[in-house]
């Protein structure tokens, strides 16, 4: 079975700059792969390597209505910040929760003594 690679899904993301040209990451793998069968291995591999991309700074864009795309302007890029920042809010929240603490004490930060 076909491993997908960094360099291919790079190359592959090169034709959906901007918004209305995105693609959703079972599309990513029919593209690269040439296979019209797709596998959740494989979808799981192109979402693991856009994660590891942005953490290396690229500009891969993207929501669950639009599917991914490269940012073709500041204005995507920070629509695409806001709501990954949104998210990983509501995650910190729910933990917050569960453990039954406030969240600055969640995130490690200090407290003054009152």
């Amino acid at each position: 079975m076909m491993q997908i690679t960094e360099a291919q899904l790079l190359a592959e993301m090169q034709h959906h700059v901007g918004q209305a040209n995105g693609v959703h990451a079972d599309e990513l793998v029919r593209r690269i792969t040439g296979q019209l069968v797709n596998t959740d291995m494989h979808t799981r591999r192109v979402r693991f390597l856009i994660k590891e991309l942005r953490k290396q700074g690229s500009h891969i864009c993207g929501t669950p209505t639009d599917g991914y795309f490269m940012a073709a302007t500041p204005e995507e890029l920070q629509r695409t910040v806001a709501f990954l920042e949104e998210r990983a809010m509501t995650t910190l929240m729910q933990l917050s929760r569960m453990k039954n603490i406030a969240l600055p004490e969640l995130l490690g930060q200090l407290r003054l003594p009152t």
